[in-house]
Parts: structure tokens; C-alpha cells; sequence
């Protein structure tokens, strides 16, 4: 059973240019929504390196104890597809903050740089094809804190859309795909310095991966009593 109860505080189709209004783009990505959904792609080659590489924030900031949803389309291959949450600058500034320093899609910004975020990494088409996982980090730093099996097929063989589900509560972060739990780790706050409270959440991709979201939904969880 579980331990919260859950209110939605959040919803967006990402079928239109007017849903993803406010958004904000890092590095040369590209939107499209030729069916209704989000595309995503870098308008760069992957010849580019860390250059080609785009982020793609959602401009709302959400609290400690969220569920996250979304539905992910695989259209192109090889890449890689990532989800940031939790993100702010290290001091607790807003994501935005114009005292933090310009960010263009380079890995490297974004672990190494002056944010803190949780993200995870899922459909991994980039240099592993025998056996793909989904990897948790924690940042500021490049700290793999927990890996499942990636149950997605390749984009020859997907039947998408694959449900995508975060939660994040109390510490306890689970990410699920199709109601199937790949990862689940607790924050303990401790090994890797404090647990990341509120903050944004954005999609990332690797060049020259394409692909395409929508239902984007954030619950705000709470304890049953």
C-alpha cells in the first residue's frame, strides 16, 4: 500500500507550441509537435560533442514530495534520454537565478558546475547495445547512486508510448516504466551530502537521439495519517 496520498498540482499535454510556452531550452535543440506530442532533437550532429547536447526545463518549481509523470515515444536512435529533477543552484537559487553561470548543454554544467540535481538516465543507445540500464545520479558530482535494467526495446521494435513514473518521497526515490519498478534507492542524506529538496524538472537528450514526450503530470505527495 502505499504511504501518501496524492493530489495533482501539475499537468501538461506538450501538444503545442502554447503548452511548452515558458520553457526553456539550453544548448541548439529544436521543438516540433507533428503528433501532438513533444519532439525533441539537437540541431546539431553528434560530430559536436557535449556541444550538441540540449536540456529542456520545465519552468515551474515543485515540491520535496512529488510523483512525475510522462509518456515517452523513442523515435530515433542512437542517444540517450535523461530526466532532471530537483534541480537549483547550490545555494538554494531558483534554476534561473542570473547570479548562476550560463548553461549550453555540456555535460559538465550540469554535475560539475553550480547546480545540484537528481537526474536519471533511461533508453542508453550510445556505446552498450548487449545489455542497456537505467542509471540514477546525484549531482553537484557524478555520483552513480543506483542502475536497473532498461525493459525498452530499441526503436526498431518499441511500442510506445512507454509510461514513465518518478517518485520522490521522504527520500525514497523510485522510477518505474510501464508500472515494471527499475530503480529504487533511498537518499540518505548522508554518503552523498544533503537529500535535494524542491527545485525543476527538464528533459535531456544526447545527439543525435530524437524523441518524443507528452502527459506530463506532477502530483504533490503527502502522509496518510
Amino acid at each position: 500500500m502505499e504511504l501518501y496520498e496524492k493530489k495533482a498540482i501539475y499537468s501538461n499535454a506538450l501538444a503545442s507550441e502554447r503548452d511548452t510556452a515558458g520553457f526553456v531550452m539550453e544548448g541548439f535543440g529544436a521543438t516540433s509537435y507533428p503528433r501532438e506530442r513533444l519532439r525533441l532533437e539537437s540541431i546539431l550532429g553528434p560530430e559536436h560533442d557535449q556541444r550538441a547536447n540540449i536540456l529542456f526545463w520545465c519552468p515551474e518549481d515543485f515540491p520535496a514530495n512529488v510523483g512525475i509523470e510522462w509518456d515517452f515515444y523513442p523515435v530515433h536512435e542512437p542517444g540517450l534520454c535523461m530526466f532532471f529533477f530537483a534541480a537549483r543552484g547550490r545555494n538554494g537559487e531558483d534554476l534561473f537565478a542570473p547570479t548562476l553561470a550560463r548553461r549550453t548543454g555540456e555535460y559538465d554544467q550540469y554535475n560539475k558546475g553550480d547546480i545540484d540535481a537528481y537526474h536519471v538516465s533511461y533508453f542508453r543507445r550510445k556505446n552498450v547495445r548487449s545489455f542497456n540500464t537505467c542509471n540514477l545520479r546525484k549531482s553537484y558530482g557524478f555520483h552513480l547512486v543506483a542502475q536497473g535494467a532498461d525493459p525498452i526495446p530499441s526503436v526498431l521494435d518499441a511500442v510506445p508510448p512507454y509510461h514513465m513514473r518518478l517518485t520522490i518521497f521522504t527520500g525514497h526515490i523510485t522510477f518505474s516504466i510501464n508500472d515494471l519498478d527499475v530503480i529504487r534507492w533511498v537518499d540518505d542524506g548522508n554518503e552523498y551530502g544533503p537529500a535535494l529538496k524542491n527545485g525543476k524538472i527538464g528533459f535531456r537528450q544526447m545527439a543525435p537521439m530524437i524523441a518524443e514526450y507528452a502527459n506530463l503530470t506532477v502530483f504533490e505527495l503527502t502522509g496518510r495519517k
